[in-house]
């Protein structure tokens, strides 16, 4: 049977469809609105910024300067270093149980926020907006609002990198339960299992996998994070990152980025090593 069409049948089925084919002046109206609106907003950001080609190219100039003061290296003396190093493992341990806080607090947000677990729609509505609210806030603010609550201090790192980070689990959450697989939950419901079990053997093997993968890039993510709060007074080594930019001590600012640059790498590593032991595969 030859499924191509005659001329009459390709004739018809263009008349039938032509609005699709063409498209609506609805839609070529929105179109043209948006990229307007696009166009203008770029146009606007670059006169109201003042952005300047001749202030990028002296810049540039100003860039090199500042990359010839910092090297070589040099925390000054062996126990600047040894602070310096022990700051950094303050922010590591920011990094660290601030996120797994979060982690572990916004799993059962990420269930509630998820519309094939909870169908009622106020309960749904409510945790989303909760989460968004708590997720617009960065964690620079956060940290801010911490300092001023429990004080100077990783403590306040901490909480202001699990408050940040709470919003974000559970919206990653939810979206990995939406898009989870129904077979095996409808596999539990066949064999009599109630919602629990529907959640427990159904849901929570399929989306395991994507939450400790996104737990880990975390990890890695709020070290580099951590660094900028400690700049406010939410501990670490962004505080001795801040001081020694405003004393001009060049040379200890790349150590301390070096340091930081190294902590990431490292905790990169072991992140991926984990996250293939986590999904079952071998790292090449």
């Amino acid at each position: 049977m030859s499924l191509a069409l005659t001329a009459t049948e390709r004739a018809d089925l263009v008349r039938r469809h032509q609005g699709a084919i063409d498209g609506s002046l609805k839609t070529r109206l929105t179109t043209i609105a948006v990229v307007a609106g696009l166009l203008g907003l770029f146009l606007y950001g670059l006169t109201t910024l003042e952005v300047s080609l001749w202030k990028m190219i002296t810049g540039i100039g100003n860039l090199g300067t500042f990359v010839v003061l910092m090297l070589p290296p040099d925390p000054g003396s062996a126990a600047r270093a040894v602070i310096f190093v022990k700051a950094l493992f303050e922010t590591i341990a920011i990094a660290f149980l601030g996120t797994i806080l979060a982690a572990i607090l916004a799993f059962p947000l990420g269930f509630l926020a998820a519309k094939n677990v909870v169908a009622n729609r106020v309960i749904h509505f409510l945790a989303r907006r909760s989460l968004d609210t708590v997720r617009g806030v960065d964690a620079l603010i956060w940290a801010l609002i911490w300092v001023n609550v429990v004080g100077l201090g990783p403590f306040a790192g901490m909480l202001a990198i699990m408050t940040s980070d709470l919003g974000a689990f559970g919206k990653l959450y939810s979206e990995a339960i939406e898009s989870a697989d129904r077979k095996p939950v409808e596999g539990v419901t066949s064999s009599g299992g109630g919602k629990l079990h529907e959640i427990r053997f159904g849901l929570i093997p399929q989306v395991l996998p994507v939450i400790a993968s996104q737990v880990l890039y975390y990890i890695e993510s709020n070290t580099r994070s951590s660094t900028i709060i400690g700049i406010v007074g939410a501990g670490g080594i962004g505080l001795y990152l801040a001081e020694t930019i405003r004393t001009l001590e060049w040379q200890q600012v790349s150590f301390l980025i070096l340091l930081v640059l190294a902590a990431v790498t490292a905790i990169d590593f072991l992140s991926s090593k984990l996250r293939f032991a986590i999904i079952g595969k071998r790292a090449l």
